[in-house]
This record gives C-alpha cells, structure tokens and sequence, in this order.
C-alpha cells in the first residue's frame, strides 16, 4: 500500500510540473487568453518586449526571435503566437535528462559565460556557453556560437556576428504586457 502512494505522490509531483510549464508557456505566448479586451491590439506585434521572469530585466523583443532548427531536438511545434507572430518552440534534453523547451533568438540582452563548450550541443556545427540575466544571473538560456570560432570571444563579436544565436528557457520569459496585467493599483489610489 505504501509503495501505491508514493507511485501517486509522484504522479501528482509530475502533475503539477507539467501543469507550471504548460502555464509557463500559455502566459509567454497566449496572453490575449488572460487580456481578451488587448488581444488584437494593433501596432504591437514587432514591439512585444520580453522580460527575465525572475527580475523582470528587459532582454529582448519579438523582433529579436530568430528560428534556428535543430535535427537534435525531441520536438517542435510551429503553432504559437508571440505579440501576432508564429514562433517555434523547440524541446530539447541535456545529458543528464532535464529537458528545456527553448525560442531562439538572433539577440537578447544576456549574459554569457565563457569558454564555449564544443560538447553536447543541440546544434550540430556550433559550441555553447551559458546565458544568464545581467542582473539576477538567473539561468536563461544558451548562447551559440560556431564550433570553429576560439573558445573565448568578445560579447561584440558574438552581438555582431550572423553566425550566432541564443537559445533562451520559454519558462524564464515573461511577455511585458502580460506582466504588467498582474500589477493591482490599490483602490485608496483610483481617482
């Protein structure tokens, strides 16, 4: 019986995980379901702005997103919509089986962790480093880079480099509007 409960308990755990990654991505792409007055507010597709969930730091806009497909990744879909656009979503898994669903992006406002590591990469032909928010250092994401550059490189080279990309954690992103949907003006404020 007690083996029975703890098969249960771990059901529910992986319940609930699922369950916060798939609002995780609901509120990242469909915040028109939570703001249905602003849902086809016009002039703002280009200009949606993405920010750390954790601090709030701006780190990209719609603009920014760039597809970057890999034969490594577990899945994709195409059916999602950021700020009026069609965005993949990739799904990928590291060696020690955490999986990441990830948008890639041409820039963001990252910081990222050098030497680049050749090994493990979802993208075949390039090396990664670790991206991190610039100002709670929370895990975003990666950067790429091509597999032949030097371990180590300038941020301006890799900002400035076609050959480049990041690849930033849905889960990590929070659209500014949705954001800013959540913020409660108390009432002794309201004229």
């Amino acid at each position: 019986m007690r083996c029975n409960r703890g098969l249960w308990l771990l059901v529910k755990q992986l319940e609930k995980l699922i369950t916060m990654h798939y609002i995780s991505f609901v509120l990242l792409c469909f915040p028109a379901a939570y703001r249905p007055g602003e849902a086809c507010a016009a002039g703002r597709s280009s200009d949606t702005l993405l920010l750390c969930r954790a601090c709030g730091h701006e780190l990209a806009v719609g603009t920014d997103i760039h597809f970057v497909p890999s034969r490594l990744a577990l899945s994709s879909r195409n059916d999602t919509q950021l700020g009026g656009r069609r965005v993949n979503v990739q799904l990928f898994e590291n060696p020690h089986g955490h999986r990441f669903e990830v948008i890639t992006f041409r820039n963001a406002d990252v910081r990222q962790h050098w030497p680049a590591d050749k090994r493990f990469s979802w993208f075949p032909g390039y090396a990664w480093t670790v991206a991190t928010c610039p100002r709670c250092n929370t895990h975003l994401g990666w950067g790429f880079q091509p597999i032949n550059w030097p371990d180590t490189i300038t941020k301006t080279r890799f900002e400035e480099s076609e050959h480049t990309f990041l690849a930033l954690i849905t889960h990590q992103l929070l659209r500014e509007d949705f954001a800013s949907s959540l913020l409660v003006t108390p009432k002794s404020f309201v004229s």
